[in-house]
């Protein structure tokens, strides 16, 4: 059942690409080109005019030339923007420090515009990479798998590394994040087989988000629920005494995490910890640093980050510390959404209690055939290019209307608006082919294959 109202929720998204991608393909194209002077056609992506090349010498961002470069964007600091919920003098107001081109730019000056304004808006685009990293988690435990790291051992431990900084404390659906969190938590660790231990440590939860509070919160984080088995432990009196109330460590968090888990090396236990924040740390400890740390420790831990909630800012910290201990990165928005990530542990969890009684007809048959895995990655990539394509249309109406832009050069950034995220799904559709092309390979030959790919791109 979860895995057919994953996939109504799919034809959904893609439905809704479908119809946003042709909305402006049929626009207009009879109105007055720029003036003679100014016309220089618009370049596709990886074609740099000269002037443009002359802009990128001079520190200025160009657009991206390839998906790997596309992915490695921050994320914007006003992603998901929506025009349509505001008044115009507040989308203007939002967007006041951008270039003024009101008064007859030239297209090198709109060009500028518009890599500034999609700075703004970046969204989360995820690349081969990513995807690589998605695969060996799902594979873990399969017997093709040569990294010890992803095989299974005589023991599972999962670390929750949960975030109680005061923001925590910020209503979403009716709850506070915090309560959503604990919910998912607990409904997630019922759901483990027995033999598995959980460990459940906190940071931010001492003294206040104040500043004279500073540094008792950022020198707070405990381990509220020591490693156990569900029949050993009582999870939920461990939660109920949590209160988010502080600064944000998470750096000490990490460092702290790796001690807790300092008994269970990684070549008789398997260790999974998952960061689960809101937000970017605020008490300058290196959190990426800590995260390599742990994860080139004797545990071997496999590490994932999930933000909760999160803004840009926290967004592309979190991103960083997935992106140095080569773990998955998620942005979960509600209770929901975390309970879901949260299930891929538990998933995998079984197909270990099945190892562990000798049955490996579950582990051998895990094959990349299962084309829903695919069709979401595709789909929200998809996603994430048609909404960004629409949020930048929108704002340049918004400046139109308002005089920021008169109607050529507005024209002129809608072209190019389209031509860029054009190439954007023609890259998504390559990557298409290419992963329904795995299918009837193990994970092992999926993996191999997209790290030989992804290497000779990038070199």
């Amino acid at each position: 059942m979860k895995r057919i109202s994953r996939l109504i929720l799919l034809i959904w998204v893609l439905t809704v690409f479908t119809a946003c991608s042709q909305e402006t393909s049929n626009k207009n194209d009879q109105e007055t080109q720029k003036k003679e002077e100014n016309a220089v056609e618009t370049n596709a992506p990886g074609e740099n005019t000269n002037e443009e090349k002359q802009e990128e010498e001079e520190g200025e961002v160009a657009l991206p030339t390839s998906y790997q470069e596309l992915a490695s964007l921050p994320v914007g600091e006003l992603d998901g923007f929506n025009t349509f919920d505001k008044e115009h003098e507040e989308t203007l107001k939002a967007f006041e420090d951008l270039p003024d081109v009101s008064s007859n730019p030239s297209n090198q000056e709109l060009d500028y515009f518009y890599r500034e304004l999609l700075r703004k808006v970046q969204k989360e685009f995820k690349g081969p990479e990513n995807l690589i990293r998605e695969m060996r988690f799902q594979s873990l435990g399969d017997p093709e798998m040569v990294d010890s790291r992803y095989q299974f051992k005589e023991n599972l431990n999962v670390e929750i590394v949960l975030d109680a900084s005061g923001s925590m404390a910020q209503s979403i659906g009716g709850k506070t994040k915090m309560d959503a969190a604990k919910n998912a938590i607990l409904d997630f660790v019922n759901g483990l087989p027995d033999e598995a231990r959980v460990g459940l440590r906190v940071f931010g939860h001492k003294g206040s988000n104040a500043d004279r509070d500073k540094g008792i919160s950022c020198s707070s984080t405990e381990l509220m629920h020591p490693f156990a088995t569900k029949a050993e432990g009582d999870l939920k009196s461990s939660l109920s005494k949590i209160t988010p109330v502080g600064w944000t460590p998470t750096g000490l968090g990490l460092k702290e995490a790796q001690k807790d888990l300092a008994s269970f090396d990684g070549k008789n236990h398997t260790n999974i910890v998952y960061l689960v924040s809101d937000g970017v740390s605020t008490c300058e400890d290196q959190p990426v640093e800590a995260a390599k740390q742990l994860y080139n420790s004797n545990i071997s831990p496999i590490i994932n980050v999930i933000g909760f909630d999160v803004d840009a800012k926290g967004q592309n910290e979190l991103i960083k510390i997935a992106d140095a201990t080569q773990g998955i990165y998620q942005k979960v928005n509600d209770e929901s959404e975390l309970k879901s990530e949260l299930m891929k542990i538990q998933e995998l969890a079984e197909s270990w209690e099945d190892w562990k009684q000798k049955s490996t007809t579950k582990l051998e048959s895990k094959h990349i055939n299962n084309s829903i895995d695919i069709f979401s990655y595709i789909t929200g990539e998809n996603y994430n290019a048609t909404f960004e394509r629409s949020d930048i249309d929108s704002i340049i109406f918004v400046f139109k209307e308002n005089g920021k832009l008169d109607k050529e050069s507005a024209k002129y950034l809608e072209q190019k608006n389209k031509e860029y995220h054009d190439w954007i799904h023609s890259e998504i559709e390559k990557f298409k082919l290419e992963l329904e092309s795995l299918n009837n390979k193990s994970y092992q030959e999926a993996i191999k294959t997209l790290e030989d790919k992804y290497e000779q791109n990038t070199q």
